[in-house]
């Protein structure tokens, strides 16, 4: 039964309800555009305090579409000299970070943050298809009206809106105007348009270069104009920094799951990807990562280099040679031990003194030298402690084979080499590498989350088994970068040796990008007929070159019979290639076989008053000086003009037949590092051969 008036009360309470629903709705609907009018106010401001950036060539492309998505947008991305970089907006208080985290009064923001670091990982891939390097892309959380706010949280910086042309031009010119461009398409691309049915402009054109007057200006005039001097004037960077080959850029990024090797031929851009990658893996783990050589001048260089790189890096990328990091890791840990070079030769002097005539270590086929680097590089490069292990081992890059009476011989005088450094209370460099090892072996050190080995075909077993340690097989771990054709040091090693499998994880560059097609011709000659044993286990001839990107004037050998005759021509060879448009003292590098030959030069450059720096003290700082220094020294760097002088004529000519094994083996070394001199030169190469030869021209 129907009691009157229910039908009338259901009804009420439905339109009761539904108008509940209207004032939800409509309250949610105010509240969103409460919102969308405070991000439209916030961005505004952004795009205004970003404007006068359009005046010195920046793009600024406001309300762009998030890569992957048919309705989420990015408020701001900034493209010009200094890189790109993704803008967001925040209308945030009470901002505090702490260990990592962000929080908005309360509430944990971390998260937000976090999408935005992704985008910026995304764009990174994108756009190392051009050839930008990670390093050049910036996710930027702004936070609307707020100053002299820093913070950094899950790789994005957090700064106020009132400092956001500061921390771009703050960046200096990376990039150069034709890579602006190339750079800008990119980001189009990768970036469209909220709706490109409804023509939306691609671009916030912007032709004032002076923020409008107001009454609370957002940023002082004097101080806009400093900033925006500084983005115009500043020392532009190398190109390589922030541009590179895309196979390069993308390798930097690549992830393997345990140890690597970067390798290829002279000039492919192995160390430029190396240091680009010790940045990405500082930035990328949050940790700290060991970048590492043989050569003691190599890391000072590239530290200096990377302040200009990646500057929010420094102090996470540590930059020493092995030996120095042997060194200092035996103080942490209290391990005493004292370094006397003189002493260890004297040591070895006696050893050696005490060998009878009729020893085999005697015969004229061999010198003293061979047998010290056969126990320095092949004994205690292996840290052998057995003879037994020295009686079958293969000697991996020696080119003499040795019958076991021989090796008894070699290793009595180890043996008699190593109680005489025991009683002079000294080590040589190879016992604190072995030193420094064994302490790692006994107590791991827990600092790195990244190990990158340059030039690792110069380095000894032990030292690769040390720095393994350091992070064994973990997924990029452990990075190794060489070329076996470079190798200059007698010995040699496999990574099997080492335990060490790269299963697959290696990558070879193949496009030279430093020298001249001449220039790299002409070095070949030396190594054309050179065979070795690569740090893989297999015969190498050297890797191929599928391309050479620049070409120039053909070098030459320039003979001479008498010294002041070749001082003669090396300075008129400097003083003509410091008239060539665009090379300054700084471009030239004089490089020898020797100390005292590199002294030799300096002494012919400061008696003609032209200012030199000698290798040794230099640490990658722009000076308009001349460098002077050995080949060894000179690994890694590379010069837009090269000088070779002192070059023994006899190491150009052909090999005499009567050669024996082991001055074949010290000639193919000689020529190689030969050949690692002339392949530093980008622009230019004379050699200057000293002494006579039966070579016919």
């Amino acid at each position: 039964m129907t009691i009157a008036g229910d039908s009338a009360r259901v009804e009420a309470r439905r339109q009761r309800g539904r108008a509940h629903e209207l004032r939800r709705q409509a309250d949610e609907a105010e509240a969103r555009a409460g919102r969308f009018e405070l991000a439209h106010r916030t961005e505004s401001e952004t795009a205004k305090i970003l404007a006068p950036l359009a005046g010195i060539g920046y793009h600024l492309l406001a309300d762009r579409r998030w890569p992957g998505s048919k309705t989420a947008q990015v408020d701001m991305v900034v493209v010009g000299s200094a890189g790109v970089f993704i803008v967001d907006t925040k209308a945030w208080r009470d901002v505090a970070v702490h260990e990592g985290r962000i929080t908005r009064g309360q509430e944990d923001v971390t998260d937000d943050i976090a999408n935005l670091a992704d985008l910026a990982w995304k764009t990174e891939a994108a756009l190392a298809e051009i050839g930008l390097p990670p390093g050049e892309v910036h996710a930027v959380v702004a936070l609307a009206g707020q100053r002299k706010v820093h913070a950094e949280v899950a790789s994005v910086d957090v700064v106020g809106v009132h400092d956001l042309i500061a921390h771009i031009t703050k960046r200096g010119r990376r990039l150069s105007p034709v890579r602006v461009d190339e750079l800008l398409a990119a980001v189009l691309a990768h970036f469209p348009v909220i709706d490109e049915d409804q023509q939306v402009p691609v671009q916030v054109v912007v032709p004032a270069t002076v923020l409008p007057r107001e009454p609370d200006p957002l940023i002082e005039t004097e101080e806009l104009q400093d900033l925006l001097l500084d983005g115009v004037l500043d020392a532009p960077i190398e190109e390589w920094m922030a541009f590179l080959d895309p196979s390069q850029a993308k390798l930097i990024r690549r992830n393997f799951n345990g140890p690597a090797r970067i390798r290829g031929a002279a000039g492919t851009g192995k160390t430029v990807v190396g240091l680009h990658r010790a940045a990405y893996l500082a930035r990328a783990t949050g940790g700290r990562v060991l970048f590492t050589t043989y050569i003691r001048t190599l890391p000072a260089v590239l530290e200096s280099l990377l302040e200009r790189l990646a500057p929010d890096m420094v102090g996470r990328v540590d930059f020493v040679n092995v030996h120095a990091f042997a060194s200092r890791l035996l103080k942490e840990r209290g391990v005493a031990f004292r370094v006397d070079a003189l002493e260890a030769q004297r040591a070895f002097a006696d050893a050696w003194n005490v060998i009878g005539a009729s020893s085999p270590l005697r015969a004229s086929r061999f010198t003293r030298r061979y047998w010290e680097e056969e126990i320095a590089h092949v004994i205690k490069g292996r840290g052998l402690t057995h003879f037994d292990q020295y009686a079958d081992l293969a000697r991996v890059g020696r080119k003499h084979a040795l019958p076991v009476e021989i090796r008894q011989a070699v290793w009595d005088l180890y043996e008699a080499y190593s109680s005489n450094l025991r009683e002079r209370r000294v080590c040589d460099f190879e016992d604190v590498v072995l030193l420094a090892r064994d302490a790692v072996r006994q107590q791991p050190l827990e600092r790195y989350d990244a190990v990158i080995v340059d030039e690792a075909q110069d380095l000894s077993c032990a030292m690769v088994s040390l720095l393994h340690s350091l992070v064994g097989d973990r997924a990029d771990g452990l990075t190794l970068i060489g070329d076996g054709q470079q190798t200059i040091y007698p010995g040699g090693y496999t990574l099997g040796e080492v335990g060490i499998s790269l299963a697959g994880r290696g990558v070879v560059l193949d496009v030279n990008h430093r020298n001249t097609a001449e220039i790299l011709d002409f070095a070949k000659q030396m190594v054309a007929d050179d065979q070795f044993v690569d740090i893989e286990g297999v015969d190498g001839a050297g890797d191929a070159v599928s391309a050479v990107t620049r070409s120039g004037p053909t070098p030459g050998i320039h003979r001479f019979t008498d010294r002041t005759e070749h001082d003669a021509a090396l300075l008129a060879r400097v003083e003509e290639v410091l008239r060539l448009v665009g090379t300054g003292r700084g471009d030239v590098g004089i490089l020898t076989a020797t100390n005292p030959q590199a002294d030799k030069v300096k002494a012919v450059l400061d008696a003609a008053n032209v200012p030199s720096v000698s290798l040794k003290h230099y640490a990658g700082k722009s000076s308009d000086m001349v460098r002077v220094g050995t080949i060894k020294r000179a690994k890694g760097l590379e010069f837009k003009q090269v000088l070779l002088p002192h070059v023994p004529a006899k190491l150009l000519a052909d090999a005499p037949d009567t050669e024996s094994v082991a001055a074949r083996e010290r000639r193919e070394l000689d020529r190689r590092e030969l050949y690692v001199g002339m392949t530093r030169a980008r622009d230019g190469l004379w050699v200057g051969a000293l002494g006579t030869n039966n070579r016919k021209d």
